[in-house]
């Protein structure tokens, strides 16, 4: 072989290497997507971007923050019933019902509040020590949290917890339509131009003058239409985001949330905070942390609320849907989002068989699917809870997780909350 024929295959071979994605090996499945990019010029399916606070949602949130104040103080010896009246009202915004503390559902503010009660009766009459705490903030303690609060402060967390919800409408209103087939309101997308996908860019000119665009024609702005709703068939076999190496345990037995918040935002920066740093962001305590708090801290502190990935994460009750319908919002947000899904199971050994105990509710990130046929589908998950960290007599859990995707849906369903954060 020639001086010449050998640097031309070597030089070939460099520009093979370094077209060749970096896939990292070993404990993880599927295409790994770099961290805070998108794949791709186009924006995902469907994405909408912060909405804006109509005179009628001010109107709306004014009337739940108001109902709030005139309760005054609530007694922490109060019943869960009790408790549960005062502290979950709901307002009705656009169409949509946004329960406090609870996120966007389609029950009703009386069962929202006795799913509330139920669950803390359920707490509060189990033995001290008979479920491990992995650090989701239970309804009791939820409940409890707001009794102790004076009516001002009450009344500023409403409101930013509503006012957070208002500007998410139109992400509601758009994952109602695609996964649960509800129809658009008319004039959607005129009202909500944070709704409609972007322009696309004019193609370059042809060398036939009759295919040529015009310099008119390519600035005029795309009519509004209605966005095109997906199946399961329509989505790849497979899909993984974020970097398996960007993984942590949690230090603390209770501190799932800043963890699970750590890995999301390891994701999005490429560098990694404190687990300490997150807690304090998060407002978590030893009773644990907010699903709330996880979705508002994901959407003050990475780009995952981003236009090009979810827009503005939200608190989404789940309660209503099958197994079907909850793998099509998974795979709407891994695949057209590429965005992490703040998953919020009931850590129970039926649905999770590394665990040596049952535990309590928890979070995890949720990062991939892979669809097997015949075979049962996989959700991919970066679990933040090692057992063996706090009893080494335990079996070691592994932070990156490929398991039976039904199984985590009805650990979903389990929590009393069964909502997760998109």
């Amino acid at each position: 072989m020639s001086r010449r024929t050998l640097l031309i295959v070597v030089g070939t071979l460099a520009v093979l290497l370094a077209l060749t994605p970096l896939i990292p090996r070993g404990e993880d499945e599927g295409a790994i997507l770099p961290s805070g990019q998108k794949a791709g010029a186009l924006r995902p399916a469907a994405t909408a971007g912060w909405s804006r606070v109509t005179p009628e949602m001010r109107a709306e949130i004014d009337r739940v923050v108001a109902e709030g104040r005139t309760l005054g103080r609530v007694s922490a010896k109060a019943t869960p019933e009790q408790l549960a009246a005062s502290s979950v009202r709901c307002a009705e915004l656009e169409g949509q019902r946004y329960c406090l503390g609870t996120g966007w559902t389609e029950d009703s503010e009386a069962e929202v509040r006795a799913r509330m009660a139920r669950a803390a009766r359920t707490t509060a009459a189990r033995p001290a020590g008979a479920v491990e705490s992995t650090g989701d903030l239970d309804s009791a303690d939820a409940l409890a949290q707001r009794a102790r609060m004076s009516p001002a402060a009450r009344a500023e967390a409403d409101r930013a917890e509503l006012t957070m919800a208002a500007r998410s409408v139109a992400k509601v209103w758009l994952l109602r339509h695609e996964i649960e087939g509800v129809p658009l309101p008319d004039g959607f997308l005129a009202a909500h131009p944070e709704a409609r996908a972007a322009v696309p860019v004019a193609a370059k000119a042809s060398a036939s003058p009759s295919t040529t665009a015009s310099p008119s024609a390519a600035a005029t702005p795309a009519a509004p239409s209605t966005p095109s709703v997906k199946t399961q068939a329509d989505y790849p076999e497979r899909v993984a985001i974020m970097n398996p190496k960007q993984v942590s345990e949690q230090t603390r037995t209770y501190w799932c949330g800043p963890t699970s918040m750590q890995m999301i935002a390891w994701g999005w920066r490429n560098r990694v905070q404190s687990q300490d740093h997150w807690a304090r962001r998060l407002h978590t305590t030893s009773s644990g942390t907010s699903v709330y708090d996880m979705v508002r801290v994901v959407n003050q502190s990475t780009g995952w609320d981003n236009e090009d990935h979810a827009g503005p994460y939200i608190v989404l009750d789940i309660g209503k849907y099958g197994f079907d319908k909850w793998m099509l919002l998974m795979m709407r947000h891994l695949a057209d989002y590429q965005a992490p899904v703040v998953l919020h199971p009931h850590l129970l050994k039926q649905f999770y068989p590394y665990l040596d105990d049952d535990a309590s509710g928890h979070f995890q990130v949720g990062r991939g699917y892979a669809k097997r046929g015949k075979k049962p589908d996989l959700l991919g998950y970066f679990e933040p809870w090692n057992q063996a960290r706090f009893d080494p007599s335990e079996p070691s859990i592994a932070r990156v997780q490929w398991r039976n995707a039904y199984k985590s849906y009805r650990g979903n369903q389990a929590h009393y909350a069964h909502n997760v954060g998109v």
